[in-house]
């Protein structure tokens, strides 16, 4: 199978299950809508992806994982949505729509993350009821990865940092929470899904941190070099913003040396599965060159 159809088959087993969860909810209402709104919109389900692909490559079924995945993209999307806020980035655009507060206000926009957040946690527990030890394993590392000791340990980072000159290693610090603890969990999600061994618990963490890394810098980079039209959202909002960036500190020339040099690291890291790691290297690859 290629490496964009296998993608396609990921994404819309997720999308579907996505949709299954939106038209579960009892309450409709115009949070419920945007909800729908900003989960639906287009993304790049990254995230959900690597879950089920660490999960089928230890050799489990990409079922088994399928709920957290949904899970994680939940999550994901509740941070996308509160942190286009005016008190935080103050982002119009989102993957070429309106942002989730400019096309519903900021009051629902903050109850739409709110909900995403709390149904994400829901359809764990609902898990389980079947998958025992395993949902609570899965939801231990989820939850870790978006609290304070992570996606929102490393927003706080962000948001102290603004109009300030910082290192190298505090970004580096801000941003393996920020952005690469959720890219981590994913990946430990689908090896523990999958029953995978402590050591391929611990590859998928490397793996998970080391692509996290890779996927902001190409982001910094695409913030000076990309289009909005293309991104599906402003560039130039870092400088902006009086945010440091990989390239700010380092150099555009340096921060794209630094992507290839973690890229490589991941594909390493993928060697001893051989053959069985194809799709997942070819997704490191693509993270490495995307536009958007």
């Amino acid at each position: 199978m290629e490496y964009s159809e296998q993608l396609q088959q990921y994404a819309r087993l997720i999308n579907e299950q996505l949709r299954a969860y939106v038209a579960s909810i009892r309450q409709k209402s115009i949070v419920s809508e945007a909800m729908e709104y900003s989960l639906m919109n287009a993304g790049k389900r990254v995230r959900p992806v690597l879950a089920l692909a660490f999960c089928e490559m230890l050799g489990g079924d990409v079922n088994a994982v399928l709920a957290y995945a949904c899970a994680i993209e939940m999550i994901h999307t509740y941070s996308l949505i509160h942190d286009d806020l005016p008190c935080m980035d103050d982002d119009d655009v989102r993957r070429g729509k309106p942002s989730c507060h400019k096309a519903y206000g900021e009051a629902y926009a903050l109850l739409a993350g709110d909900a995403l957040l709390n149904l994400a946690y829901e359809i764990i527990f609902q898990n389980s009821a079947e998958a025992g030890d395993v949902a609570l394993r899965c939801g231990k590392e989820i939850s870790a990865a978006a609290g304070i000791d992570g996606m929102i340990g490393g927003q706080t980072i962000d948001l102290l940092s603004e109009g300030k000159e910082i290192s190298v290693e505090v970004l580096k610090q801000l941003h393996a929470l920020k952005t690469g603890a959720l890219l981590t969990a994913p990946c430990k999600v689908g090896a523990i899904a999958a029953g995978g061994s402590l050591e391929d618990i611990n590859t998928a963490a490397c793996f998970g941190q080391t692509i996290g890394l890779q996927f902001q810098i190409v982001d910094d980079i695409l913030d000076v070099t990309g289009s909005a039209e293309v991104l599906g959202k402003p560039i130039g909002s870092d400088a902006q913003n009086e945010k440091s960036t990989y390239v700010s500190l380092l150099g555009l020339e340096q921060a794209k040396q630094t992507a290839a040099q973690l890229k490589q690291q991941a594909l390493d890291l993928l060697s001893p599965y051989g053959e069985k790691a194809w799709f997942l290297a070819a997704l490191t690859e693509a993270l490495s060159d995307r536009e958007q």
